[in-house]
C-alpha cells in the first residue's frame, strides 16, 4: 500500500513540475493574427506579435474596376496591306525582328478580303485610356502605327474615328483624339511611388473581349526586355513596371492601374515564347507616359533632354575588367563633344549613381530620369570618380546640340537631316527584286548613320505606312511627316525580309 501510495504522489509532482515548466517556458501565451475574412484556423503564428500580414482590398478590386474601365477604350486600327505583305504579320512587324521570349500586345483579330481586287484590309486590336474630357487618349504606338483609319470604341460602346496627334517610338507611346467632350478621364498616379509586391488591375481587351479585367502584383521596377528598340533605336527608353496581371493581344494601350484605380503604365509587352501570356506582363511607367503625352499634345513631337554621353550598366564581369570597385551604377563610355555632359564636367570612365537624389543602379534607371526632362532643363548628377562621389550639374540639350524647342521639320529639312543620298531604281532592279523604292546611293553624317543600323544599299520602301516609288515622292511623304519617322525596307540581297527604322527629329 505503501508502495502505491508513492508512485502516485510521484507521478502528481512530475505533473506539477511539468506544468510549472511549460508556464515558465511561455507556453499557453501564444499570439495571434487575424486577417479580416480569412478562417481564423489559417491565421495562427505563435510569439508574433509584431507580425504585419497585407491583406488584398477588402472590395476585391472592385474600386479599381470601376474608377478604370470607363476611361479604356477598344482601338481598331486598319490599313491595306502591301504585295510584300501579304500572309505576314499585322503592320509589317517581321517576327524575326522580335526577341524570342518578348512580344507586344496588339491583337490580329483578321483582315478583309480582296475581291475587287485591292490588297486586303489588314486589322489589328489594341487598347487606349482617355486621359482628358475632350477626347485625347494614349496608346502603343505600335497599336496605330501605320493605320489608315482608327476606330475607337467607348466603354459604353459609343464608336468614334480616332486621329493620331503624334506618337513617340522611342517610349512606345502614342496620342490620340476623338471627338468628343464630357468623357471620363483617368487619374494619374505617380509610378515612383509604386512598389513591388504592390496590388495592381489591368484593365484592356484582350483578343477583343471588351473591358477585360485582371489582377497580380508589381514583380519588378525599372525592367529593360529590348522590346522598344526595335522601333525606337538607340534613344530607346525601357524602364517596364513588370507585373503577373494577366494580359494578352489586345491589350497594348490598356491600363495598369492601382488599387485606387489610378493610371501607374500602360501595358506594352509581355514576356512568352508563344505570343499569349506566359507569366509576367510589362507596362510604360504613369510618369514617362504623363510626360510623352503632354509634349505630344503641346509640341506634336517629343522634347528629349539628351545628356550627350554613351553609358553601359556595371555588373561583376564588367566591374573587374575595369578595375571599379562597384557592381551597380552606369559606366560613362563615351563623351559627346560639345554636350552637355562634357559641358557639366562628366567625363569618361565616371560611373553615374544618381540623378536628381534618384538612385541609377541600371541604365534603365538613367535613361527613365532623363526621359522625363525636356531641353533646357538642369539635372543633379551624382558621379563617382576615382573611388570619390561628385556633383555636377548638366543643363539638357535636344538632338541638334542646344536647348531650342523641337519643332516638326519640313520635309527638305528631314531630307537634309537624314544625311543620306537617295536615288531611284532602274526599271530592270525593280524588275529583278519585284521591289519598288528608293535606294540609299551614299551614306554620310545624319540621323540615319546616328539612330539606326541602316547600310549603303538599302531599299527605302515605305514612309511612315505610306509606298515609296521614287525620290520625288519621298521627298513629299517627309513634307508631310510630323513627329518621329518610320522607315521600311529590304536590302537588294535578301528582299524577303522587310527591317523597320524609326527617325526622331
Amino acid at each position: 500500500m505503501k508502495r502505491l501510495l508513492v508512485i502516485v504522489l510521484v507521478a502528481v509532482l512530475g505533473g506539477l513540475i511539468a506544468l510549472g515548466g511549460a508556464n515558465y517556458l511561455g507556453w499557453g501565451q501564444t499570439k495571434y493574427v487575424e486577417v479580416n475574412g480569412t478562417p481564423s484556423s489559417l491565421t495562427r503564428f505563435a510569439n508574433a506579435p509584431e507580425t504585419r500580414v497585407v491583406p488584398a482590398p477588402t472590395d476585391g478590386f472592385v474600386t479599381a474596376a470601376e474608377r478604370a474601365l470607363p476611361a479604356v477604350v477598344h482601338i481598331k486600327a486598319s490599313k491595306h496591306m502591301s504585295q510584300g505583305e501579304r500572309g505576314g504579320n499585322p503592320f509589317g512587324i517581321d517576327p524575326d525582328q522580335l526577341p524570342d521570349a518578348f512580344r507586344d500586345l496588339f491583337g490580329n483579330p483578321g483582315r478583309g478580303g480582296d475581291d475587287d481586287g485591292e490588297m486586303p484590309l489588314q486589322q489589328g486590336s489594341g487598347s487606349g485610356v482617355i486621359v482628358s474630357a475632350d477626347g485625347y487618349i494614349v496608346s502603343n504606338n505600335h497599336v496605330v502605327e501605320d493605320a489608315e483609319t482608327l476606330e475607337v470604341i467607348l466603354n459604353d460602346e459609343r464608336s468614334y474615328t480616332g486621329t493620331v496627334i503624334g506618337t513617340d517610338p522611342t517610349t512606345d507611346i502614342a496620342l490620340i483624339k476623338i471627338d468628343e467632350t464630357g468623357l471620363e478621364p483617368i487619374q494619374f498616379a505617380n509610378s515612383d511611388d509604386v512598389k513591388v509586391g504592390e496590388w495592381v488591375v489591368a484593365v484592356g481587351n484582350p483578343f477583343s473581349l471588351t473591358s477585360t479585367v485582371t489582377a497580380g502584383i508589381v514583380s519588378a521596377k525599372g525592367r529593360s526586355i529590348d522590346i522598344v528598340r526595335r522601333s525606337g533605336g538607340d534613344l530607346a527608353i525601357e524602364s517596364f513596371i513588370q507585373t503577373d496581371a494577366v494580359v494578352n493581344p489586345g491589350n497594348s494601350g490598356g491600363a495598369l492601374v492601382n488599387q485606387n484605380g489610378d493610371l501607374i503604365g500602360i501595358n506594352t509587352a509581355i514576356s512568352s515564347p508563344t505570343g499569349v501570356f506566359a507569366g509576367y506582363s510589362f507596362a510604360v511607367p504613369s510618369a514617362i507616359v504623363k510626360k510623352v503625352a503632354e509634349d505630344l499634345r503641346e509640341y506634336g513631337v517629343v522634347q528629349r533632354g539628351l545628356l550627350g554621353a554613351r553609358i553601359q550598366q556595371i555588373n561583376t564581369a564588367f566591374a573587374k575588367e575595369k578595375d571599379i570597385k562597384r557592381n551597380t551604377g552606369v559606366y560613362v563610355a563615351e563623351v559627346v563633344d560639345g554636350s552637355a555632359a562634357e559641358e557639366a564636367g562628366i567625363q569618361e570612365g565616371d560611373v553615374i549613381l544618381s540623378v536628381d537624389g534618384v538612385n541609377t543602379l541600371r541604365s534603365s534607371d538613367l535613361l527613365e530620369q532623363l526621359g522625363r526632362h525636356r531641353p533646357g532643363d538642369k539635372v543633379e548628377l551624382r558621379v563617382e570618380r576615382d573611388g570619390k562621389e561628385r556633383s555636377f550639374t548638366a543643363t539638357l540639350k535636344n538632338s541638334d546640340g542646344n536647348t531650342d524647342v523641337v519643332l516638326p521639320s519640313s520635309g527638305s529639312d528631314v531630307v537634309a537631316a537624314l544625311g543620306a543620298e537617295f536615288e531611284n531604281l532602274s526599271a530592270d532592279e525593280a524588275q529583278e527584286l519585284n521591289v519598288e523604292g528608293v535606294a540609299i546611293a551614299d551614306l554620310g553624317q545624319g540621323l540615319l548613320s546616328e539612330q539606326t543600323r541602316v547600310r549603303e544599299g538599302f531599299i527605302l520602301t515605305r514612309v511612315n505606312g505610306r509606298s515609296v516609288k521614287d525620290v520625288d515622292q519621298l521627298n513629299d511623304l517627309l513634307e508631310n511627316a510630323t513627329g518621329p519617322i518610320t522607315l521600311e525596307g529590304v536590302y537588294p540581297d535578301d528582299t524577303s525580309r522587310t527591317y523597320k527604322y524609326a527617325i526622331v527629329k
